[in-house]
């Protein structure tokens, strides 16, 4: 097969990989599984470069992975762009100062945190995860980096 050929075919080829799971994590809910997409290397790699080539011109300075699977793609893709990577993880798993921001999920509350020294001021984040429902974890890692930009770095304490 040709090389602009596997590229036109690539999202078919991802999208073919992604299993439905009924009813997880909850009755109702059909829940796309990439795992399936991470163990084919061709499809993954197909993944991680179509991507890098959307995000490639946006001058982005560091991808942040949300914990865990944002962390797959995330680095992925940081490592692909030559960029930074930064992990936004769960209470209690990072080693040094953090910033927290808890948030409603569909089924309850959670949190997360982000060292506070993990953006500079003028630096652009492409928040990664591998999934989207409600769009509460990525709106609270939105306001996390953003807290830890405007706060922090003015001197203040989160």
């Amino acid at each position: 097969m040709a090389v602009k050929d596997a590229e036109e075919s690539a999202p078919e080829l991802i999208k073919s990989k992604i299993r439905d799971i009924a009813d997880f994590p909850r009755e109702g809910i059909v829940f796309k599984d990439i795992t399936t997409v991470l163990r084919d290397p061709v499809a993954f790699k197909h993944a991680v470069d179509l991507l890098a080539r959307h995000f490639e011109k946006q001058k982005i300075n560091y991808i942040a992975g949300i914990e865990a699977r944002g962390f797959i793609f995330g680095s992925a893709l940081a490592y692909k762009l030559g960029i930074g990577f930064i992990p936004i993880r769960k209470p209690g798993k990072l080693p040094s100062k953090t910033a927290r921001i808890s948030y409603d999920l569909e089924y309850g509350t959670d949190s997360l945190e982000i060292h506070v020294d993990a953006v500079e001021p003028g630096k652009r984040v492409l928040i990664v995860d591998d999934l989207l429902a409600t769009g509460g974890t990525a709106e609270a890692a939105i306001k996390l980096v953003k807290k830890i930009i405007i706060y922090l770095h003015m001197g203040m304490e989160p």
